[in-house]
């Protein structure tokens, strides 16, 4: 393993790797990304893959837009396949939400998003499978679908080394070294490892990478669950991703006539040892909505499924920003279930901010860590956190 580095990035997710990537292309490639498992173990590995770009703010409407596009040509950046499928994106929600569905939408396609509303008639004609009631409101997004996350993150990591870029997976960050009001190194159970320039993208373990600096950042781990259900014959063409604020789900096609339905985000969870598995009462609970939302669904049979670990900030934004009293130090953490839709532009910002002091391809000033102690919380439009 590398003794010297001119930055060291910590985590080995979707997000670690593109970072690292993204390092590369600024010019810095002296690099070493420690991972304390296998690439794309932890969150990433476990996430839904939804690509949408429905959000209550800008910033990362902008964010996930800019990311789509490197996933539709991911092949010409990093070699690899990013798996991206077209399947469109319903988004469902009660009528007492409808001004804040408009909202979003016009902040969309000011942002340069494809993006509409669509009456529930609309959305059954788009998906036939769908329920949809006349008191409710609905957009779409024909742009929207999923990719792979395996595929994303090995991709990005043969890129990042192509250029020059170490990883060490099985390799645990134990602390960060500083000395003189700046990172020094990264200490690790193989050796120190001297680098001026230290990103911790550790997902779950980044609030106590950093709470070791006495760096406090308001991140909980929250269990998020994915039901795999296989449809039945008379469903077996895909259906569109399907956002539903009214049932508090989300439901994904995926090959082989599969739809990965996402729900359950009010359990805490551990990253040391939290179920990995999906619990038969959420799952009757889901079963139930989702058969009220896409009613040939009672017929579906249930292959599994698996959970994993949203970190989530009070505001459910990220937080991409230097470090506060440590220079040469960076965070990106706290990704709150969207980490996989902004991976790609969360790397280019974290790298321009890293290199040149600042992100210049999107704004990211919003997401900075003192929001939380000066009150500047980005807001939701909808009671479902994730869509803020």
């Amino acid at each position: 393993m590398k003794r010297t580095a001119d930055a060291v990035v910590i985590g080995g997710g979707v997000m670690g790797c593109s970072i690292l990537h993204n390092l590369a292309l600024k010019g810095i490639s002296d690099t070493l990304l420690l991972e304390m498992g296998g690439l794309g173990s932890g969150s990433t590995g476990r996430s839904q893959a939804i690509l949408r770009m429905h959000y209550s703010n800008e910033v990362t409407t902008r964010m996930a837009w800019k990311s789509l596009r490197i996933y539709k040509n991911f092949e010409d950046l990093t070699g690899g396949a990013s798996g991206y499928t077209k399947t469109g994106y319903v988004l469902i929600v009660s009528g007492s939400d409808r001004n804040a569905l408009r909202d979003n939408v016009m902040m969309q396609r000011a942002a340069g998003v494809a993006a509409g509303e669509m009456s529930p008639a609309e959305a059954m004609e788009a998906a036939p499978a769908l329920r949809v009631l006349n008191s409710e409101a609905c957009a779409f997004e024909p742009e929207s679908g999923y990719a792979d996350p395996h595929s994303v993150t090995q991709s990005y990591a043969a890129a990042a080394r192509r250029l020059g870029a170490s990883i060490a997976t099985n390799t645990p960050a134990l602390s960060v070294e500083v000395s003189g009001g700046r990172a020094a190194a990264v200490l690790t159970p193989q050796g120190r490892v001297a680098a001026p320039l230290v990103v911790v993208a550790a997902g779950p373990w980044s609030k106590g990478i950093l709470s070791k600096l006495g760096i406090e950042v308001p991140l909980e781990t929250i269990r998020h669950q994915v039901f795999v259900l296989r449809r039945p014959e008379p469903l077996a063409q895909d259906h569109p991703i399907i956002g539903d604020v009214v049932n508090g789900m989300s439901a994904r096609p995926d090959v082989g006539g599969l739809t990965l339905v996402g729900a359950g985000e009010d359990e805490q969870g551990d990253p040391e040892g939290y179920d990995q598995g999906v619990d038969v009462e959420v799952f009757r609970g889901i079963a139930e909505r989702l058969e009220r939302r896409m009613p040939g669904m009672s017929q579906a049979r249930f292959r599994g499924g698996w959970s994993g670990l949203f970190t989530v900030t009070p505001d459910w934004h990220p937080i991409l920003d230097k470090a506060e009293h440590v220079d040469g130090l960076y965070v990106a953490a706290g990704f709150s279930g969207h980490g996989f839709k902004l991976a790609p532009m969360v790397g280019v910002a974290m790298a321009e901010l890293a290199a040149d002091g600042r992100a210049a391809t999107i704004d990211i000033s919003q997401l900075g860590i003192d929001r939380f102690s000066s009150g500047r919380l980005l807001r939701s439009r909808y009671g479902m956190s994730v869509l803020a």
